[in-house]
């Protein structure tokens, strides 16, 4: 392979080589024994270097990948390789290279990290292995749960053999001696890593190489889940590995602009035709990701093929409309019922949302319609949209209970005024905090809502908080789900807070919704008409972006441009066959001055240049209209400077005060001087409690795995051990260790307050039976279920935890497991909120 160019991303950064052998066989070695797919062989590097992307293959080009062809594979070696007992292994570090020759003397665990996640399994080579070895992989870095397993043999060779399939979401992996009776070897290491053939033909990046990194992790997100015949929608197997069909949107818009995979993405439309999962938006999603494909394709034939399909949704949605029909979900985030509670309890939010979401559907399908000629059609989903708005504006106050989600599909209809979009945009986009949902999936039509209020800004600013917090965890793909303060307290590639979905995936591509997004809002690239016979060009850079570029696939081939407002060079490039509209943005400055080609285009007025039909402005743009196929330069003359973006602080509502893991369980003297909650310590799910008069509920609720209260845990009726709380009596007296607990991944404990005023409440947690326990502790207004503090983390509380919080409103607690087969709450305790910068209490003694 000479001068080829490969990626191994590690530790957040790539690493760059040369190749310089002769191209024969797999690019990267082959395996000791017959894998079930191909080599990746038949291409080679002949694409573009992007440091930012964390694919090993961003600059491979299949000749033409086709929907039909197979799966193939590549190898990888780990980046990294540590040992918990060094002594143990001899030349470890040789893993990492072409020759190991690691002499195993002893037991000890070997902790492979391969720099990011694939879709992989794993493989080691032995003469004389003589078992008593284990093998674990995991998306974090600590094993993952089930994902150990005694490896299979395959003459030299061992390989982990977790499910049929054997691929699973892979970054680490380990290799666990029990014991040795004499010394052996290991000759190899590897990751095998399956892989669908397919192109970069989109490209995107920009100023802030924070943001390139995001598109380029979304996109070999999606590329790294692609399945031999559909768009996987999760790497890791925990049982749900089919292509979901609402998930698959997101996913499918960024194929369509990252790699321009149409007839694959075709095909998935087929595979999901006829499924909706049981989740009502998800029959929706799939209506606009046919219109996307048709958009983008210009394909009317399948678009005329499913209009009996599409409408069959369409119109179903229409009977139900206003009728709160069960959802069964809309998304993970609390103020969605945190996913499936939407089951068993009333979901406003997602009701509101649901109904946005028809009017969306039915008003971006009559666009279609209109383009496709079927007017009648056009005509009776106009109706819809427009005769269900009208109906809702008969309350002046319609929208007055929406949150960010119900909002964000208001917006997206595209049929607000703009005093009704200001109300929304204050009331919901403004707070840093909220205005990212739990799901990046959800997420992708709050950016889109920003883009059309004109909040360009303020969507990147979100785009950076959430999938950029991925990045500067360690991620190299999307999650499923994911909180800018998780990092805070679960470090680099740590295993992530649970919730309702299960094991959280960190390669989950309903999350890649910022490639389409930021190639048609920042780069501005999109279809006027369908297949692109016309286009417009109109870059949003905002105040924070001085340069963009990229360019996005089209049946005609792609269509390229870049815009730098700090040097006022800008170029773009268009196929034959089309025709376009191209804005050069004034970024809140002037333009005094456009020559395109080298001669001059605008001065204020237009100027005749071959290949444009005309040009006029606005305050935003000058537009340059009729633009021809071909390639065009421009050098354009700016005046004045752009304004800094005022970014909105972070700010919560409530204050963590502290993690207290002194106190353990003598509480006395320290909390609860208002009243308190010993949970279950009357046993049988009786609490010992005495409440402030400014309380006026405790509630607990679980979802699964039996909806309700949650597990009533006796742990020691009466001890002396100080970890169990004290009675109410006395820190001397004989105490119980009692819990409330959950086996499944999250339960949530919600305190009634009258009206508004200062307190402070302590949660207790101690992990009893040294379960190793790790929990995330989310703490939302009761009301409106939005986030008031930062997402603490508890671990190492074997002694006893409390987690004091300031607050001045009911508050709604949610405990979500990181690992431990149990999620527990031990106490709650009531008292004045103290002065800024006292202590919480002062213990009594023992």
């Amino acid at each position: 392979m000479k001068n080829i160019l490969f990626y191994l991303w590690s530790g957040g950064a790539v690493l760059q080589g040369i190749l310089a052998s002769a191209h024969a066989g797999a690019i990267w070695g082959e395996s000791p024994i017959p894998e079930p797919y191909p080599y990746v062989a038949a291409g080679r590097f002949s694409g573009t270097a992007v440091p930012e992307s964390p694919d090993p293959l961003v600059a491979y080009r299949w000749a033409t990948p086709q929907a039909a062809d197979g799966l193939e594979i590549y190898l990888i070696k780990p980046q990294a390789v540590t040992a918990d007992n060094a002594e143990s292994f001899d030349k470890l570090q040789s893993l990492t290279g072409k020759s190991p020759e690691v002499t195993v003397k002893g037991p000890g665990s070997i902790l492979l990290d391969f720099g990011l996640i694939h879709a992989a399994w794993v493989e080691f080579d032995s003469p004389d292995c003589p078992g008593e070895v284990t093998m674990s992989l995991s998306e974090y870095n600590e094993p993952g749960v089930g994902k150990t397993k005694v490896p299979v043999k395959h003459g030299n060779t061992y390989r982990l053999e977790l499910n049929g399939e054997l691929y699973e979401g892979l970054r680490f992996a380990w290799l666990t001696v029990k014991a040795v009776s004499r010394p052996w070897h290991l000759t190899g290491v590897r990751a095998v890593c399956q892989v669908k053939p397919v192109n970069y033909n989109g490209s995107f990046s920009c100023s802030d190489p924070l943001l390139t990194k995001i598109w380029y992790m979304s996109a070999y997100g999606v590329k790294a889940s692609l399945c031999k015949d559909y768009f996987g929608a999760i790497l890791m197997d925990r049982g749900d590995r089919i292509s979901w069909t609402g998930d698959a949107h997101p996913s499918q818009a960024a194929a369509l602009v990252a790699f321009g995979n149409f007839d694959f993405i075709k095909k998935n439309l087929d595979n999901t035709s006829q499924q909706s999962n049981g989740i009502r938006s998800y029959s929706l999603y799939w209506v606009l990701s046919l219109l996307d494909y048709y958009h983008y394709t210009g394909d009317a034939a399948t678009l005329e093929g499913y209009l009996t399909n599409a409408c069959a949704k369409l119109d179903e949605a229409y009977q139900v409309f206003g009728t709160d029909p069960k959802l069964r979900f809309y998304g993970w985030d609390e103020r969605l019922c945190a996913g499936f509670e939407i089951w068993f309890r009333e979901c406003p939010e997602a009701q509101h949302a649901y109904q946005m979401l028809s009017i969306r559907a039915w008003r971006d399908f009559a666009t279609a319609m209109g383009k496709l000629g079927r007017h009648d059609l056009r005509d009776k989903y106009l109706g819809y949209a427009n005769g269900k708005m009208a109906e809702l504006r008969q309350n002046p106050d319609w929208a007055a209970a929406f949150g960010l989600h119900a909002a964000a599909d208001a917006v997206t209809t595209g049929l607000l005024s703009g005093a009704e979009q200001d109300a929304l945009f204050q009331k919901e986009f403004r707070d840093r905090v909220n205005r990212v949902s739990l799901s990046p999936f959800n997420q992708y039509f709050v950016i889109q809502a920003m883009a059309r209020m004109g909040k360009h800004d303020d969507a990147l600013s979100s785009i950076r908080d959430l999938w950029g917090g991925m990045v500067a965890y360690g991620g190299s793909t999307t999650f499923e789900v994911y909180r800018p303060s998780w990092n805070a307290g679960i470090g680099p590639n740590g295993a992530v807070p649970n919730s309702q979905s299960g094991i959280v995936s960190l390669c989950h591509p309903w999350g890649a919704g910022p490639v389409k997004w930021l190639n048609e809002e920042v780069l501005g690239i999109v279809p006027t008409t369908p297949g692109f016979k016309t286009y417009d060009i109109i870059p949003h850079l905002g105040r924070t972006l001085t340069r963009v570029a990229g360019a996005t696939p089209t049946p005609l081939g792609a269509i390229r441009a870049s815009f730098d407002v700090a040097t006022g060079t800008c170029a773009v490039t268009a196929p034959a066959g089309t025709l376009g509209r191209v804005g050069i943005p004034k970024v809140e400055k002037r333009i005094e001055r456009i020559s395109i080609n080298k001669t001059l285009a605008w001065d204020g007025t237009y100027h005749a240049v071959p290949g444009l039909g005309g040009a006029s402005q606005d305050d935003g743009f000058v537009y340059f209209t009729a633009v021809q196929p071909g390639s065009y330069a421009f050098e354009v003359s700016y005046g004045g400077t752009t304004p800094a973006y005022a970014e909105p602080p972070e700010e919560y509502a409530a204050c963590c005060v502290k993690q207290d893991p002194v106190t353990s369980g003598n509480w006395r003297g320290v909390y609860g001087t208002e009243g308190h909650v010993l949970c279950n310590y009357q046993g049988e799910g009786r609490d010992e409690k005495s409440l402030p008069a400014y309380v006026t509920a405790v509630d607990y609720f679980r979802a699964f795995p039996k909806q309700g209260l949650p597990d009533a845990t006796l742990w020691q009726p009466r001890t002396d051990d100080p970890r169990a709380l004290a009675p109410v009596s006395s820190n001397k007296s004989a105490r119980t260790a009692a819990c409330v607990s959950n086996s499944d991944q999250t339960m949530s404990v919600t305190l009634g307050i009258k009206g508004t005023r200062n307190y402070q409440v302590a949660l207790y947690f101690v992990d009893w039976d040294q379960h190793d326990r790790r929990q995330a502790v989310e703490m939302f207004d009761a009301d409106t279920l939005k986030l008031v503090a930062p997402v603490q983390i508890v671990k190492h509380f074997t002694a006893g935890t409390y987690l004091v919080y300031a607050y001045n409103k009911s508050a709604k607690f949610r405990i979500n497991k990181v690992r431990g087969d149990t999620v527990t709450l031990s106490g709650i305790f009531f008292d004045p909120q103290p002065p800024p910068g006292a202590d919480a209490g002062k213990a009594d003694p023992p």
